[in-house]
């Protein structure tokens, strides 16, 4: 009859696959079993699988993505509009403006890599109608990527963005008549700086004085 034959074939298939799973939780079981004993019989071992286990988990949960980059750019192109030309960077000013320039065009894209992102250019928007922009045969090859890569992403920040902004409020070419030891300048030394905080206390007690000479006379 049909209907016991329905019936022998799922039992048949349920029993199987009670078989198949029973031997794949064990198999299961097995392997951890191996991972805790391997663990404490080579606990530097252990720890060294793990950190990077950890390491390339935080890596892939603090990839910055395509949004990140466009705050970022944003940011860096208000902190420039804020400043007047006369103190803008050149070369931090001339790579935003790049950026901002590629972006309003829609040549700038965004690639994922799972633990890194790239930004990198391209001729056309590929929105775009023209010709060139939808022929496959003309666009850009793989080859060229590392040529067209604008900024890198990694561990959440953006790393050449953040170089070119080092001294964005810095004119270099204001200080290309000084000498060369006077173009460069080394962060102070504690005598200096109790020295500077000494002389800056001096001055104002000969204030102070010359105040309580005026009042008494």
């Amino acid at each position: 009859h049909p209907p016991f034959r329905l019936y022998g074939s799922c039992t048949r298939f349920l029993l199987c696959n009670k078989v198949k799973c029973v031997f794949l939780l064990s198999d299961y079981k097995e392997a951890c079993r191996e991972v805790v004993v391997g663990a404490r019989e080579r606990p530097l071992k252990a720890s060294v699988y793990l950190g990077l286990l950890g390491g390339a988990y935080a890596c892939f949960s603090t990839r910055p993505d395509q949004s990140s980059f466009q705050a970022a750019l944003l940011d860096r192109s208000n902190q420039l509009a804020l400043l007047s030309p006369w103190i803008r960077n050149a070369a931090s000013d001339l790579h935003v403006q790049n950026l901002v320039k590629l972006r309003n065009q829609g040549c700038l894209h965004h690639l994922s890599l799972g633990f890194v992102s790239l930004v990198y250019s391209s001729d056309f928007d590929p929105q775009s109608a023209l010709y060139e922009a939808a022929c496959p045969n003309l666009s850009v090859p793989w080859r060229e990527l590392p040529e067209r890569v604008l900024d890198v992403g990694f561990a959440g920040r953006w790393w050449v963005l953040d170089r070119k902004m080092e001294d964005f409020d810095v004119n270099e070419a204001e200080y290309k008549h000084l000498p060369a030891y006077m173009q460069t300048t080394a962060p102070p030394g504690v005598q200096e700086v109790e020295r500077n905080e000494k002389l800056h206390k001096d001055s104002w007690l000969w204030v102070v004085q010359q105040k309580n000479t005026t009042i008494s006379s």
